[in-house]
């Protein structure tokens, strides 16, 4: 405690100012990535010494809307955005961009991940584990469908990841976010999917859904009995719904450290762990220079499976 207060300590007199720190978040309200946010506010207002935060929702365009005014903004560290996966899944399935999402911002830390879960109906999927679901769709190709959040969603790609690295055919039902595509997996619209954990993990304990397995290469503390799609003898899956915070390009480097440390001390103060513990999120920051070689390789991988699967938006 002594050390976290210590870290609080440096940042809140490194750059402490009444003008507000503008965050935008290229998602809804209510989302992943809002929620995590809108939960660690207050941490990262103390972390800033006291430098209060403006939270602004510009969802559209899958996330591209918000994030052009990040690219746009002025680099003097007052404009910040968090992106998740999808920053880097964009430039692969659709036809323009209106930025470059490697050198268009300034990395400033991918902070950490929620866990993504295979699940399946029960009533309708006997399978247990991912062998048995490999042999039950082998069995019957072309018969069932997985679900997803919608085409080119990182949902859709993580969905697909399990599909090539099992060599199934199962049809994708692209839904308009998660809530229409969990509906429908539990009605049995759609026989499997990826989600993210907190999505249905109150779903899977009362058995309306059953998980296969974490897709992740890591168990999760919430399943520590699940074990991994990998440890499952499917190695290539590998995939979980990160988020980061970036800038724009050509931020002063002293901005960046203080943005930087900003961030990892506020998810390291207790009440941010306690509520990120309660998402089922894992906390991990990554530095500036990480962070963009994490964004680099996710780019190129999500390209990959994007081009393997014919995935492509307008």
């Amino acid at each position: 405690m002594a050390a976290t207060l210590t870290l609080w300590a440096v940042a809140a007199t490194a750059h402490a100012t009444d003008k507000p720190l503008r965050v935008i978040l290229p998602v809804g309200a209510g989302s992943g990535v809002d929620t995590i946010i809108r939960a660690a506010g207050p941490s990262l207002t103390k972390a800033l010494g006291g430098q209060p935060i403006i939270i602004e929702n510009l969802p559209g365009a899958g996330g591209t809307t918000g994030t052009v005014q990040v690219v746009r903004a002025a680099p003097d560290g007052q404009t910040i955005g968090v992106v998740s996966n999808n920053h880097v899944v964009n430039p692969s399935v659709f036809k323009k961009m209106p930025f470059d999402a490697l050198n268009d911002i300034t990395p400033i830390s991918v902070v950490g991940a929620t866990p993504f879960v295979l699940v399946v109906n029960p009533g309708q999927v006997p399978a247990k584990n991912a062998k048995e679901l490999q042999a039950f769709l082998k069995a019957k190709p072309g018969t069932y469908n997985y679900g997803s959040s919608g085409n080119g969603t990182i949902i859709h790609l993580a969905g697909e990841m399990f599909v090539d690295a099992a060599g199934v055919d199962v049809r994708h039902i692209p839904y308009k976010g998660v809530g229409p595509m969990v509906a429908d997996l539990i009605g049995g619209q759609v026989q499997l999917g990826v989600v993210a954990l907190p999505a249905v993990v109150g779903h899977l304990k009362s058995g309306a859904l059953r998980a296969i397995g974490i897709m992740g290469k890591q168990r999760v503390a919430a399943l520590p009995d699940l074990p991994t799609v990998a440890e499952q003898g499917f190695p290539d899956v590998d995939i979980a719904g990160w988020f980061a915070v970036i800038g724009p390009a050509r931020m002063p480097p002293a901005e960046v450290k203080r943005l930087h440390t900003a961030v990892v001390n506020a998810f390291a103060l207790p009440e941010a762990k306690e509520a990120m513990a309660k998402q089922e999120n894992v906390i991990n920051p990554m530095t500036p220079e990480a962070s963009a070689q994490f964004f680099k390789t996710e780019q190129e991988r999500y390209a990959r499976l994007a081009k393997k699967a014919n995935i492509t938006l307008e």
